[in-house]
């Protein structure tokens, strides 16, 4: 296995090496992949539902697939239900709302859907908009779009980390802030 650069970061008490990977030409970002790392989650919900004491909060909200574990735990510490928007439609999600954005990691417009089931819960509900990492805010738009469709409230967006062009996040409940790299 190749050998690649890493990031540094010491984030909710927990150190961690962030592989950095080419996104394009001359530009790296520092993945964070929580996917499997139950302490880092488990420290980052902790961390994130006392940023979050004060905000009204009925409902999270995430993206697939990478975030859903910092959901979950956020939902226990938290004590509130937690909805998922799906990039893929099932049939069973009835008439799901949509929006289509697109994403960094992939490069490719991806849809966001979110379940016929989960709009009646989110229907007059004060949202947390919840992602592993904000960085282009594209995911993020799409999230608020369908909140908005839902007729739910965003009180608040979270984050592990923001990325890029920091002052851009500032209204962002986040623990620490990831910086570009480009050559």
């Amino acid at each position: 296995m190749e050998k690649r650069p890493t990031y540094s970061v010491d984030i909710a008490g927990v150190h961690r090496e962030l592989t950095l990977f080419e996104i394009k030409p001359g530009l790296k970002i520092a993945i964070l992949n929580i996917l499997g790392d139950v302490e880092l989650v488990q420290a980052c919900a902790k961390a994130l539902a006392a940023k979050l004491k004060d905000r009204k909060c009925d409902v999270l909200i995430t993206a697939e697939a990478k975030s859903i574990p910092l959901t979950y735990a956020l939902a226990v510490e938290m004590k509130k239900p937690y909805v998922i928007l799906r990039k893929s439609y099932k049939p069973y999600m009835g008439n799901a709302l949509q929006f289509e954005t697109l994403s960094i990691t992939t490069g490719q417009p991806q849809t966001l859907y979110l379940d016929e089931k989960d709009v009646e819960l989110m229907k007059g509900k004060n949202v947390v908009i919840v992602d592993d990492v904000i960085s282009t805010g594209s995911t993020l738009q799409a999230m608020r779009q369908l909140c908005q469709k839902a007729g739910s409230t965003v009180s608040a967006e979270a984050a592990i980390f923001t990325e890029g062009e920091r002052a851009k996040w500032a209204d962002i409940v986040s623990l620490g802030h990831l910086p570009v790299f480009s050559d």
